[in-house]
């Protein structure tokens, strides 16, 4: 019964964003002095080779005399990574793609000159 009430004391308020095979969950929480702090939880999934899965969580304390400056650099930040590169989410797997797009050699058939393929087999009498 204990253990139940410090649960529901400990968490005052909760959010979660799911981002891909990221989520992240925001808790306001209590401390022994019944003051709130803030945890920002990322828990990331993971799958095994057999299909199965397990997740990786880490977790950062945020607490109120740390609010001004911690917010003040967040959006700092964000801000400074929009202003640089945009709105645009260049994923991975979009690089990924890009990359091989302008890597890979161009087909040898169409760009080979030589071969005859690249003619039409027409005599003068048909002109």
């Amino acid at each position: 019964m204990y253990n139940n009430d410090m649960m529901e004391k400990e968490e005052i308020f909760s959010k979660v964003l799911r981002a891909g095979r990221r989520t992240y969950f925001f808790d306001v929480r209590a401390t022994k002095a019944e003051d709130y702090y803030l945890t920002i939880t990322e828990s990331k999934k993971f799958t095994n080779d057999d299909g199965s899965f397990h997740y990786k969580k880490h977790k950062i304390y945020i607490y109120k005399e740390d609010f001004a400056e911690f917010k003040d650099i967040l959006a700092e930040m964000t801000d400074y990574i929009i202003k640089e590169k945009g709105d645009e989410v260049i994923s991975e797997r979009h690089q990924k793609d890009f990359k091989k797009e302008y890597d890979t050699p161009p087909n040898q058939e169409q760009n080979d000159t030589s071969s005859s393929n690249n003619f039409t087999d027409i005599s003068f009498d048909d002109i």
